[in-house]
Parts: C-alpha cells; structure tokens; sequence
C-alpha cells in the first residue's frame, strides 16, 4: 500500500529526505523561544533573520492607516516599553526558568541575515533552499508579490488568537477584556492580509495575574511550543485541517498610552 512521507511516495520502503525549514524572523526573545522548539522538535530549520525596520517608515505606514493622533499615542506605548521591558525582567526570568525555554538562537542552528521578508535578497535565499515550508514570526507581513513568489507553504506564528484577536498585542487586549478564555496563540496560513489567513492551530492558554504587555509573548511563547511543532508537522505531512470560529474578526494595535495607563490604573491590567 502506498503511503506519502514528507511529501515523497513509497512502496513499503522509506523514500523520505530530510525535510527543510525556513523561518523568516526578526528575532527577539519569543521568536527564539518559538525557533528553538522547531529546531528541536523536528530539526532541518535553518533562519532569515530580518533587519529591523526603519522606526519613522514604521510610524509613516502606521498614520496613513489609522491617523497621526493613535499613531502618537501608540508610540507613547512603544516609549514606555522601553522601559517595561526592563521592569518585566524578573519575570521574564520566572518564565524562562518555569518553562526551562532559551531565549536566544540554539546554538547549530543556521542563521542567514537578509535585508527584509520581502526583499530580493530573501527570495533568492528561498529559491536555493528549496525548503518545504517557510514559517514567520515576528517579521514584517509579506507583500502580494513575495506570497506569489514563493512556491511552498507559508504559515505565521501569531501572539494572540484570531481572528478575534489580529494584529497586535493579543495577550494584553484579551486580559484588558477580561476575555481570559481566548488568551492564546495562533498558527495560520499566511495570505495578504493582517492575520487573516486560514487558522491550522490555537494554543488557549490561562494568563497568569503577573503578566504585562512587556512578558505576555515570551509566557505564551513558552506555552506554544508543542502546538507550533504539532501545526508544522501537519504541514510537512500534508495533514492541515483548517478551523473555523465564530468569534468578531478585529484588528488589533498596540493600546495608546492613554488607553494603557487607564487600564493599568482601574484594572490594574499592564
């Protein structure tokens, strides 16, 4: 009886290859904590790190979207994380040591710099890997033009469940809507849109009370890592099974600061 392994058909014997992995990231804590379970759940991963993006072409394309005055407070937003960040680091600690996670590439991982997800520079990189699926997290979105170019699956790994929660910050919308029951993640197709593509996998998780906008990626990076590796391995497989929900489809941004601090203030949500 035939059987497809990895893409390959076999007769009763193993004709499998090694399969590939391209993950396209721009770094940061969660994204290594995300990489790191590929690499060591299923291996054959190899990295395109993205160079980071210019901060006043982020603010430009951010007002054409929703105007300069959110913009403005969202920046506030940004200002303060700088420093949450740096408050947040005790418990980033207590996650990374409950979790037993690693915040940083492990090391044999092959890593390979590129301009941007969509520059020429990374598309050529993924036409000499030939890798059977490229994963982003944390990367800018894909044009039109790169998704047309690229002849393989492509799925995003999102901090927030969607559709309900698009966008960013999803951890902290959901705990500032007291919407605890869909604090979690998501692994999605990727199409044009701002995390629109069809949903493969959620990880519903329970936020703990101590979590911020500064730690809620890198604890529910931590509670993803086995449904990250189960999404990629149904990918690899041939196995998707894509979900439906009935949840509002809504975009979400990171709050103004006015907005965060109220919260903040009469919740004593972070």
């Amino acid at each position: 009886m035939a059987m497809i392994v990895s893409g390959l058909v076999s007769d009763g014997i193993s004709m499998a290859r090694p399969h590939k992995i391209l993950v396209i990231t721009a770094g940061g804590a969660y994204a290594w904590v995300i990489v790191n379970a590929l690499a060591s759940g299923l291996g054959g991963v190899e990295v395109a790190l993205e160079q980071p993006e210019s901060k006043i072409v982020f603010l430009k394309r951010r007002a054409r979207k929703i105007g300069w005055f959110q913009t403005a407070g969202q920046f506030g937003t940004m200002v303060i994380s700088r420093f949450g960040k740096r408050l947040a680091h005790a418990r980033a600690n207590q996650i990374i040591a409950a979790s037993n996670i690693l915040t940083e590439l492990s090391p044999g991982v092959q890593m390979t710099p590129v301009s941007s997800a969509n520059g020429a520079d990374c598309l050529k990189l993924i036409s000499a890997r030939k890798p059977d699926l490229v994963f982003l997290v944390g990367c800018r979105m894909l044009s039109r033009a790169t998704l047309s170019a690229i002849p393989c699956p492509v799925l995003n790994y999102h901090s927030g469940i969607n559709p309900k929660y698009r966008g960013q910050a999803g951890g902290w919308w959901a705990r500032a809507l007291g919407d605890h029951e869909n604090y979690g993640t998501t692994v999605h197709l990727v199409d044009a849109g701002v995390d629109t593509g069809t949903t493969l996998h959620n990880a519903f998780l329970k936020p703990d009370p101590r979590e911020t906008l500064f730690t809620d990626s890198l604890a529910m990076a931590a509670g993803s890592r086995d449904m990250v590796v189960r999404a990629v391995e149904d990918a690899l497989n041939a196995t998707l099974e894509p979900k439906s929900s009935s949840l509002p489809s809504v975009q979400r941004f990171e709050p103004p600061v006015w907005t965060y601090l109220k919260t903040g203030l009469a919740k004593g949500i972070w």
